[in-house]
């Protein structure tokens, strides 16, 4: 004769159980692939839209840089003008440029009172710097600022490969919650099944059916919800890699997640790529400083023209030249140049603040996070021991349970605690990988 249970209500943590909120599972069967992690890691890096931006910050920062090629090279430009006047001055500088003044030209009647005169104009300009010392330092503070961009994209980067690392460690950990649930299940089943055998021969109370019935049902909606997850995840993944969503992934749960990141260091490196953006643009901040202040010297350019002119829209009967060189000085301008040094001093030392500050705040994120990961080993330890002891202890509730020994209650409680375990040395074991992953992103170094 079984042993009489008293009413009990068993409800399950699903608050334990699912990583991420679960959403409603779709209407039709979505198509599945497996994805190893660095498939997955390629993928992002290619096609991942935050890549491909700070790509093209780098290139916009070089079609930057190669605008100041106007510091060597000359500027080019020609002009084909029609014009006519009956302005006394010019309607005889047209006359002279065209070289067709005659002896009557000087009567003051037609001096004073000209007819309508045209000229046409065709000219070719150059314009060749010579020496501009300002602009040479901006062409320098230019060329770093490609290097800020090239550290950027190289870190935006190595964000995108945790993130890609973190997603599919969360995958993984939805695939062993389905497991440790359908495990679950199957025992929750085969104890309602047993329980439900014994009420309907009279052997036990109507309350350990329903406990066994709640118990399953928990289950099965914990259940749905975890296997909701995995595609919410895959989803995710879906985004990073920029292919389209709708795709589930399967994932190797046999891989060791320690692997992702073996060489670490307890010190975050100077050259990190974050680090280094931030230095180069400090370095251009320097550069730009140096410009202005070369804005006080003198500029030296040579410039020319060519040109002819002539009454007729398809003549060329008279050219000239004009060629020279001019050394130009701005000498004071309102201390203008005087407060734009002073606020880039301070925007420099700004910068160098900063990254400072950054430095330090790294280091103490990977501090914390190498005691985590000592915290996390020493959890994986004992949850491993504790998995062998729940399974040991539920192997002999079920065998006590079939022999009428104990209640139902017990069983139930055994097999919740059984599959609590196993998830959380899962639990534990995901939190290994992602904290190794973080610290791995935090110790990275640039790449040259």
């Amino acid at each position: 004769m079984l042993m009489k249970s008293k009413a009990f209500i068993f409800s399950w943590p699903i608050a334990t159980i699912i990583l991420l909120a679960g959403s409603a599972s779709q209407a039709q069967e979505p198509t599945t692939r497996k994805l190893t992690l660095n498939e997955a890691i390629a993928a992002t890096l290619n096609n991942n839209k935050a890549a491909r931006i700070a790509k093209l910050d780098e290139n916009i920062a070089r079609a930057n840089y190669r605008q100041t090629d106007a510091v060597f090279l000359p500027q080019v430009s020609f002009s084909y003008t029609a014009m006519t006047t009956n302005d006394p001055l010019n309607a005889f500088g047209y006359k002279l440029e065209q070289r067709s003044i005659t002896p009557n030209d000087f009567n003051p009647a037609l001096l004073n009172h000209p007819s309508g005169t045209a000229d046409v104009t065709t000219k070719l300009e150059v314009q060749q710097p010579i020496l501009n010392a300002d602009m040479l330092y901006a062409r320098k503070g230019a060329e770093k600022q490609i290097q800020v961009y090239k550290y950027q994209s190289q870190r935006t980067n190595e964000h995108l490969t945790f993130e890609v690392q973190k997603a599919w460690l969360q995958l993984q950990l939805a695939y062993k919650a389905v497991n440790v649930l359908e495990d679950a299940q199957k025992t929750a089943q085969s104890v309602y099944k047993f329980t439900d055998d014994h009420f309907q021969q009279g052997l036990i109370q109507k309350s350990d059916v329903l406990n066994a019935r709640v118990h399953l049902t928990t289950v099965e909606s914990t259940l749905a919800k975890a296997k909701s997850n995995i595609s919410n995840v895959s989803d995710y993944l879906s985004v990073l890699m920029g292919t389209k969503t709708g795709i589930v992934y399967t994932v190797d749960d046999q891989s060791d997640p320690g692997q992702l990141a073996a060489d670490t260091s307890q010190r975050v490196a100077d050259n990190r790529a974050d680090f280094m953006a931030m230095q180069k643009a400090i370095d251009a901040s320097d550069m730009m400083l140096k410009s202005n202040r070369m804005s006080y010297l003198p500029r030296l350019n040579a410039f020319g023209n060519y040109q002819y002119n002539d009454a007729h829209l398809t003549g060329f009967g008279a050219n000239s030249y004009l060629a020279g060189i001019q050394l130009s000085w701005d000498i004071f301008k309102g201390n203008t140049r005087k407060n734009k040094i002073d606020a880039q001093k301070l925007e420099r030392d700004k910068l160098t603040e900063q990254l400072a500050q950054q430095k330090q705040q790294s280091q103490l994120e990977l501090n914390k996070a190498f005691r985590d990961l000592s915290d996390t080993r020493f959890e994986i330890s004992q949850d491993r021991a504790a998995v062998e002891q729940a399974t040991e202890s539920m192997r002999i509730l079920q065998n006590r349970y079939q022999q009428g020994l104990i209640n139902t209650t017990d069983v139930l409680m055994a097999e919740t605690q059984l599959s609590q375990q196993r998830f959380t040395l899962a639990q534990a074991e995901f939190n290994q990988a992602v904290t190794t992953a973080y610290i791995q992103l935090l110790t990275s170094s640039a790449s040259k």
